[in-house]
């Protein structure tokens, strides 16, 4: 149901973590949240089994935005695929108008 949508993440998904970096990591660090992460994290390195905690906060919001990209469209993909009143473009009704 999904097969372009995985297609695209394969193909993209390096180049929109590139792109997206930036964005995330300026965002972030306006906000504090890069701040107070840093302090959380370094309060946690001296509770038992706290240490050696080396998650990237921005690695992970970029990740977790392009998880949610990918499923928003993942979602549209199968309604085109399963409504014809989703398909709307003639490029759309060429592809999957014998789908559904």
């Amino acid at each position: 149901d999904t097969a372009a949508t995985e297609y695209f993440r394969a193909k993209t998904s390096d180049r929109l973590k590139t792109a997206f970096r930036p964005v995330v990591e300026k965002s972030m660090k306006q906000s504090g949240v890069v701040q107070r992460y840093d302090d959380l994290i370094g309060r946690a390195g001296s509770l038992p089994f706290g240490g050696g905690v080396s998650l990237d906060i921005n690695d992970y919001v970029v990740d977790r935005a392009l998880d949610g990209l990918f499923y928003v469209i993942a979602q549209q993909e199968k309604d085109i695929r399963t409504n014809p009143a989703a398909r709307v473009t003639d490029l759309l009704k060429g592809v999957f108008g014998n789908v559904g």
